[in-house]
């Protein structure tokens, strides 16, 4: 009777052990597809409505941050996936075929290249893959879709002045210079503009300097701040410095509004 209590103490705790390392295991059901909320496809509010600028402002921070947040949620699990699976790979665990896709996949969607030194690639996903402040993402959205109230936003979602190069993929500028193919994008619903934007500042070449900024006050243990990483939005702008002040200027002024619901 002894001994078979002894088994079954022993049987439950590797049982529990295995619990854990399953528990532990990265999900890959979280780092492929971003998700898309509830309200996502609904109407664009009018913004041009409000009279008092104060409330306006508020009612689009409202809007959006939400919409920030699910994103950054999502994206910080393709983090931690990173994480996990790098973890394996110092240890010298195997990688599962299912886990490899994955990863794969966030190669591929993060515009990072093949190594045979899975380390660099682990440091240069790593770079790539993380979270946009929040107050960045609002001021940048009110700075580039007007406060909500440009017909890009308006009916296509595209709060971000994002463009894109297929015929028919979007709206033609009325400026556009001639000879020039470029469309403003159209998006089929919140989610998939603002993952789009976030991705955009996450992989693109022209966006490395803010990527560098976020990476070291990681590496410093600092917060990432919107203000900070405003000096690396240089090239999201032909106005260069003169857009950079705007911003800067729009977290100042605003900051306390974007944060009245946190």
């Amino acid at each position: 009777m002894h001994k078979l209590k002894i088994l079954f103490i022993s049987s439950s705790i590797v049982f529990a052990v295995l619990l854990t390392i399953w528990m532990m295991q990265p999900s890959t059901e979280t780092v492929i597809q971003h998700p898309i909320t509830e309200v996502a496809d609904e109407p664009v509010p009018d913004f041009s409505v409000y009279t008092d600028v104060t409330e306006k402002k508020k009612a689009f921070f409202s809007y959006l941050r939400p919409e920030v947040e699910a994103q950054n949620q999502f994206i910080l699990k393709q983090r931690e996936f990173i994480h996990a699976i790098r973890a394996k790979h110092i240890s010298n665990e195997a990688i599962s075929q299912d886990q490899h896709k994955e990863l794969t996949f966030l190669m591929q969607e993060y515009r990072v290249k093949p190594n045979k030194n899975l380390e660099l690639v682990f440091i240069e996903l790593l770079s790539k893959v993380d979270a946009v402040p929040v107050e960045l993402v609002l001021v940048q959205t009110a700075n580039e879709s007007a406060w909500g109230t440009s017909r890009f936003a308006r009916n296509g979602y595209n709060f971000f002045g994002l463009w894109c190069f297929n015929k028919g993929c979007g709206f033609v500028p009325r400026r556009r210079n001639d000879g020039a193919a470029h469309e403003v994008a159209k998006f089929n619903n919140l989610s998939t503009a603002m993952y789009s934007y976030m991705r955009n500042l996450n992989r693109h070449a022209a966006y490395k300097d803010l990527r560098n900024i976020r990476k070291t006050q990681r590496s410093n243990m600092k917060q990432v701040t919107a203000m900070a990483l405003t000096e690396g939005l240089h090239k999201y702008s032909e106005r260069g410095d003169e857009y950079i002040n705007e911003l800067q200027q729009m977290i100042r002024v605003n900051r306390e509004l974007m944060n009245d619901e946190v």
